[in-house]
């Protein structure tokens, strides 16, 4: 099995499994990147469920699931850009990408995403080695301390709101979270999809329906101007490096999220900030993560993804010179998928009925949360919605409700 990392480019039949099972990974990332609600953890999960069934070695498996997972981060971006868009009026409060679509910067948007994805891997890959090792020495002090860990994250989330009402909306809006990951994060509900769980229908009511609820009134993507990155080289690099260096601290850390991570980094380079540096952060952490979470398992053998869970699962080796490389291939492919798809994504999203399109994506999502974690799923999801839509409505940040995850965990439940 290890041969495939070592003899992969002097035997065309290893080199033509290997390639089939990246280009599945890379469509399967697709589809979930472009599909709001789904996730390459959900189509991982299931790989891993029906693993006796897949033609091919765990160790190509695993390639397929990486893949996935890395096409995912470069995508998922296009239509969190497209979708739930709402009215100009509400612009001060709307995410920062769904601001610049307003001002008719999508395109735009769509290509600092790219860049910082893409950039991200590109500052990842030299510093893996040196930033595993450092945080493999200072892992077991965190470890030890991880309920302080998590504590000073979400201090430095209450912290960074603009209001002293903000902090206390979001401590709230915390608290609450943490209670319900509390109740419903060990479930184990009857559904159609053996591989299922609670997360999906946690994390689409928390931040997928509240936004989609919020553009219901919208007039959706308008007209969008040209394409040109008017942020220059050297801020973009910039807020690139800092998410791929936010992306191995995340790598490491349960609980934490890509938009927690994106928070610090802006807070820590307010000359870079806005809504553009949002984005490449945000974009830069996604992508670092996954890059990371990989070397990470090798190092503490704790699988910190649900792709990285379901390679575990299936007993996929881990061998990091082929997997490293299916990440370069999957990072060019996504890379390539995000420029040719954006700018059609958003001009078929903004040609459609704005009111149809959101309340069919609310329907598909109730219905991911049927699939994998039954009715029981769809119950929790319509709490989770109800819980979603508080935040901001009171103004603060939704990334508060990662306390859904970080509560749990801190508490050791």
């Amino acid at each position: 099995m290890e041969e495939f990392g070592i003899r992969v480019f002097t035997a065309p039949e290893r080199t033509v499994a290997v390639l089939t099972f990246v280009l599945g990974g890379v469509a399967l990332g697709t589809v979930s990147g472009l599909t709001p609600g789904l996730h390459a953890n959900n189509f991982a999960l299931v790989l891993a469920a029906a693993a006796s069934e897949i033609p091919g070695p765990p160790l190509l498996l695993g390639v397929a699931m990486l893949a996935a997972g890395v096409v995912h981060t470069f995508l998922d971006a296009v239509p969190a850009l497209a979708l739930g868009v709402p009215d100009a009026a509400m612009a001060a409060t709307a995410l920062p990408g769904h601001r610049l679509v307003i001002a008719g910067r999508g395109r735009e948007a769509v290509r600092l995403s790219a860049l910082g994805s893409g950039l991200a891997v590109a500052v990842a890959l030299p510093m893996a080695i040196p930033v595993t090792e450092a945080m493999t020495a200072v892992y077991p002090t965190l470890r030890a301390h991880m309920p302080l860990v998590l504590g000073a994250v979400v201090v430095l989330l209450v912290a960074t709101e603009r209001t002293a009402r903000g902090a206390a909306v979001g401590l709230a809006s915390f608290a609450a979270a943490a209670a319900l990951g509390w109740a419903t994060l060990d479930l184990s509900p009857a559904a159609p999809l053996a591989a299922g769980g609670m997360l999906t229908p946690l994390f689409a009511g928390l931040f997928g329906a509240p936004v989609l609820v919020d553009a219901l009134g919208g007039a959706g993507v308008p007209e969008q101007a040209d394409a040109a990155v008017t942020s220059t080289r050297r801020a973009v690099l910039a807020m690139a490096a800092a998410g791929a260096l936010a992306g191995a601290v995340v790598g490491y850390l349960p609980g934490i999220s890509s938009a927690i991570a994106a928070v610090a980094v802006l807070t820590l380079t307010p000359g870079s900030a806005g809504d553009r540096g949002y984005v490449v952060a945000t974009s830069g952490v996604n992508t670092a993560n996954t890059l990371f979470a990989l070397f990470a398992l090798v190092a503490i053998r704790q699988p910190r993804t649900g792709v990285l869970v379901a390679f575990d699962e299936v007993a996929a080796p881990l061998n990091l010179p082929l997997l490293v490389g299916t990440a370069i291939l999957a990072s060019a492919a996504g890379f390539c998928l995000v420029l040719t798809v954006g700018d059609r994504y958003l001009r078929v999203v903004g040609r459609t009925d704005y009111r149809r399109l959101s309340m069919g994506i609310l329907t598909l999502l109730v219905g991911l949360s049927w699939l994998f974690a039954g009715f029981t799923g769809v119950a929790v999801f319509v709490v989770s919605a109800a819980l979603g839509l508080v935040p901001v409505r009171l103004g603060a940040r939704r990334v508060h409700l990662m306390g859904v995850l970080i509560g749990p965990l801190a508490l050791g439940v």
